[in-house]
């Protein structure tokens, strides 16, 4: 139990940290022109790698010279009110923040809804987008329903060039149609970390 604890405290510490260096914490995207694809990776049961186990991975293919994209299902311990205790339209919010994968876990991303695409943001399928824009998270945070149509990530998921196909080949991964409601519905939820990740207690 304490170790679950500490883990908690350390996430919390993590995220704060994050936020005073705001700036240089914060990913930036590729603007090679190539037309954006997203889909959705659900993991299977042989995924290898913990961190996946359970996952659906929203993937993107210009984030970068790979697939690159975030995982929508592992919400973590820390909530987004803690993250911004002087927003007083939060201050009810029991949101939480999402592990986006454990790719550059000192980034922050985010997923949104919105009608037209928005300055620094990037299309991840119909109506919705993708930033790391810090001044446009902000002014979501802003709204009279903050967190509605929007979700807070740290970190990322990535792949080498050429492997996420040769796992998709494997079998590793299941191919579905990025949309709306699936991304932002939580009735699948997973919290990160997972059982057998989160450290054993030593009472």
């Amino acid at each position: 139990m304490r170790g679950e604890i500490c883990l908690q405290r350390c996430a919390a510490w993590a995220l704060w940290g994050l936020l005073a260096l705001f700036g240089s914490s914060w990913p930036t995207f590729a603007d090679d022109g190539k037309s954006l694809t997203g889909m959705l990776l659900v993991a299977g049961d042989d995924v290898e790698d913990s961190d996946f186990t359970d996952a659906v991975v929203l993937v993107l293919n210009n984030l970068g010279p790979a697939p690159a994209g975030v995982i929508i299902n592992k919400p973590m311990q820390v909530g987004v009110s803690q993250l911004f205790p002087k927003l007083k339209r939060l201050e009810n919010s029991h949101d939480k923040v999402y592990f986006g994968g454990p790719v550059e876990f000192g980034t922050v991303w985010f997923l949104f809804r919105a009608s037209t695409q928005p300055e620094h943001a990037v299309r991840a399928c119909d109506g919705v987008y993708l930033s790391a824009d810090p001044e446009l998270l902000l002014k979501l945070l802003n709204r009279a329903k903050p967190m509605d149509g929007l979700r807070i990530f740290v970190g990322h998921s990535g792949w080498a060039p050429g492997q996420l196909e040769e796992e998709i080949a494997h079998g590793d991964w299941a191919l579905k149609r990025a949309e709306p409601n699936t991304i932002f519905n939580g009735n699948s939820e997973h919290p990160w970390p997972s059982p057998s990740q989160a450290p054993k207690s030593s009472t």
